[in-house]
């Protein structure tokens, strides 16, 4: 089972985002940095870019590096010349989200007031700009197959739209507090997870609004989840981290006893089927690997 095989430390801030590029792990912060980990070394490499603003979210898409800030800003990176591609001002308020599509090379970004933008990443051209009026859009994520994507909204709502003429297709009233956190099921097209303001995990079929499964999961918010190997793992306010089937057995829980945080998990990248990494508040990064 999973325990924790490496801490690295670096930030003078709590850590809100981080990304994994196949070699490197990126990680962006409160103190406004931006900074680049060998993970092998277990060290901190010269790679660090400084904004005006905390880093609330990343995305990764083959070598760019989409960035949202605190501010609201949107800015692009090529990893491979080291350079700014650009740097958008469409969002007035901070972003929360952003999620890329490579099956249909589209770019979804949430913000705080509930904006939706979508973005052709080969041209950078805006293609639509959503004013949804549902609160702070806390995730976003891709169905497998690329034909939709959902996001969990401030106002409970799980709303679930299609990437071909970006209608919403689909609006689950899914976490009365807040939904923040979303997961398509890769084993039925048909199936999402869901967490909430209301520390539940709740299983539905989109297509038909039906509630399928619900349990209560965690004490505070669940912030993100993620596909590791067979399982998922659920980051949470309560400091945990939590692994569970895809029918929401649980499994194991890593706190502060397994050498886990002590405050806050806000983020979570897959690194490989045995091997994930966390971050939070406590400004640490953690490296839980399969034994």
């Amino acid at each position: 089972m999973f325990q924790k095989q490496k801490e690295l430390q670096g930030h003078s801030g709590a850590i809100y985002t981080c990304v994994f590029d196949g070699e490197f792990l990126y990680t962006g912060s409160a103190d406004k940095f931006i900074t680049r980990w060998n993970l092998k070394s277990g060290t901190q490499d010269k790679f660090a870019i400084k904004f005006e603003s905390p880093v609330y979210t990343m995305e990764l898409f083959k070598h760019l590096l989409f960035v949202g800030l605190a501010n609201g800003a949107l800015h692009v990176f090529d990893l491979k010349k080291r350079i700014e591609l650009k740097h958008f001002s469409q969002h007035k308020e901070a972003l929360f989200s952003i999620s890329s599509n490579p099956n249909k090379n589209q770019l979804y970004v949430g913000d705080a007031l509930g904006n939706l933008s979508v973005w052709d990443i080969e041209t950078l051209d805006l293609l639509v700009y959503l004013p949804l009026d549902s609160g702070k859009i806390r995730d976003i994520q891709c169905s497998i197959d690329g034909s939709n994507f959902a996001l969990t909204c401030q106002d409970g709502t799980i709303r679930i739209f299609d990437t071909e003429f970006f209608n919403e297709i689909s609006t689950i009233s899914g976490h009365k507090d807040g939904a923040t956190a979303v997961l398509f099921d890769p084993t039925s097209s048909e199936h999402l997870i869901s967490g909430g303001k209301d520390a539940m995990l709740r299983k539905w079929n989109w297509k038909t609004n039906t509630l399928l499964l619900e349990i209560p999961a965690h004490n505070f918010a669940i912030y993100r989840l993620i596909h590791v190997g067979s399982y998922f793992v659920s980051a949470s306010r309560d400091k945990t981290l939590k692994l569970w089937t895809i029918d929401l057995d649980f499994i194991k829980r890593l706190d502060s006893k397994e050498g886990g945080h002590h405050h806050s998990v806000n983020d979570v990248a897959h690194l490989n089927d045995s091997l994930f990494a966390s971050v939070g508040d406590d400004k640490r990064i953690i490296l839980w690997e399969k034994s």
